[in-house]
């Protein structure tokens, strides 16, 4: 079998001009040759898929789903954004938890996956939420949406502990039932993820973290937090737990006990934007010479709709600040691990948008002020090998060479159009007018590509168009 006429953007040594015949046995390249292109079909792209380095299972859609179509369905007609704030996020977001049936989270989890692999995604970090409003029921529900769509996906669970486990009325029947769901699932739960910023004090956050960190290395589990997800600046009382998180790691002895097999991500971070220079070069060399799997996520999308809100004394009422991890700098300029994530799709925490790994790093352009070629290919490595190394899957080489790996299973192909066909002012032919054909990374990071365009290349056996 042979996919003709493909440009290989990732390719080390590839230029634009360069296009190539692959030729392809049980999924593996076994020859790549120059091609002579293919009489009036414009060049096709393959690059790495796309993945999700975060994003939540339990919650997408609350806002966007509809009516109800079914008695058996909940209606979240009246929890629509007012006041477009944390609190109230949080807020309608629990009474949305009071309606969850096992239907709904299975509808809403399944348009979330079936809409991530139409537009590139063969890997996911899924978050569904454990506690005393929702029990098991998000978990299993997971569970069974992972096994449909395991020849599709490669998909993570973090068992996810939203809401307070060391604080409020219900922080400590929040820590036993997830103490309890980890032990019954523990098949089937990769990740633990917690929340230390909801806790009612800075002395519970710290014991939320302290207890994740040494669940996780009882269980052997990948760790997640929701961290430092505030503008405020620090003070002693107030420093960012990004620190006391890498101090407990080593207290706990992280790295002797997972031996490098596990992650831990920081998500949000929010407040480290605040820092000075010089207290950000610390941390950064703090987390190098730790030696530590420390990944930051930046989440765009619901960061920069829930922070950098003016308070009723601001001077400057159309003053924002960014509000989101500077993940390009991190990179760059700090030498850390980072990518970006979506986080949430059409619920009070991000109503907007469409989830697309690819739109969000479009957007990372204008966010970051990264409009250089050298940035579109870290922005789209950013949603693609940078966020599944962040996850810890294999097959997460920085390069992603093509002719390296062998392999052509699971990577997304773009096809571009060769016409754009318009109806015409009178009774005669069409219009057709050249379509502007995507020939590398920047013109997919500058300008995403229509869903329509996108494919990915089938994990159990090749699977291609008929001109291919």
């Amino acid at each position: 079998m042979q996919i003709n006429n493909v440009i290989l953007p990732c390719q080390s040594s590839a230029t634009d001009m360069d296009i190539w015949d692959i030729d392809v046995e049980d999924g593996k390249v076994s020859q790549i040759r120059p091609s002579n292109g293919v009489v009036g079909k414009p060049p096709k792209l393959l690059l790495p898929a796309l993945c999700h380095p975060h994003i939540h299972l339990d919650k997408p859609f609350i806002l966007t789903c509809g009516h109800p179509s079914s008695k058996t369905r909940p209606d979240y007609s009246d929890l629509v954004p007012r006041t477009g704030s944390f609190d109230e996020a949080l807020s309608n977001t629990s009474k949305a938890k009071e309606r969850y049936t096992e239907e709904d989270l299975y509808l809403r989890g399944s348009q979330l996956l079936a809409t991530s692999y139409e537009q590139g995604v063969t890997s996911l970090r899924a978050f569904v939420e454990v506690d005393h409003v929702t029990g098991a029921l998000p978990l299993m529900i997971a569970i069974r949406l992972k096994s449909d769509f395991s020849h599709l996906l490669d998909m993570q669970i973090c068992a996810f502990a939203q809401d307070p486990i060391f604080s409020t009325i219900h922080g400590e029947s929040n820590r036993s039932i997830i103490t309890s769901l980890l032990g019954e699932y523990a098949p089937y739960v990769e990740v633990l993820g917690t929340t230390p910023y909801v806790e009612e004090s800075r002395e519970a956050s710290l014991q939320n973290i302290e207890w994740a960190i040494a669940t996780a290395l009882r269980h052997d589990l990948h760790l997640d937090f929701h961290l430092d997800y505030n503008l405020a600046l620090p003070s002693p009382s107030n420093a960012p737990l990004t620190f006391s998180v890498l101090e407990l790691l080593k207290k706990h002895r992280w790295l002797e006990i997972a031996k490098g097999s596990k992650t831990i991500v920081l998500g949000h971070c929010t407040q480290l934007t605040v820092l000075c220079n010089s207290d950000l070069q610390h941390l950064a060399e703090l987390v190098i010479q730790s030696g530590l799997p420390i990944h930051f996520v930046g989440l765009p999308n619901s960061d920069m709709f829930m922070m950098g809100r003016p308070s009723s004394a601001a001077d400057t009422m159309q003053a924002r600040p960014r509000g989101t991890l500077h993940v390009l700098s991190m990179i760059k300029d700090l030498g850390l691990s980072a990518c970006i994530g979506v986080n949430n799709v059409g619920n009070a925490f991000t109503p907007f948008g469409s989830g697309d790994p690819l739109q969000a790093a479009s957007w990372g352009v204008g966010i970051y002020q990264a409009g250089t070629v050298a940035d579109a290919l870290i922005l789209y490595g950013c949603v693609s090998w940078l966020a599944r190394r962040a996850i810890g899957l294999e097959g997460s080489t920085e390069d992603n060479d093509v002719i390296e790996s062998r392999s052509l299973q699971g990577m997304l192909l773009i096809r571009n159009k060769e016409h754009i066909t318009l109806p015409s002012a009178t009774h005669g032919p069409e219009l057709k007018i050249p379509a502007r054909k995507r020939m590398n990374i920047r013109d997919i990071i500058w300008d995403p590509p229509e869903i329509m365009m996108r494919s990915i290349i089938g994990r159990r056996k090749l699977e291609l168009d008929s001109d291919a």
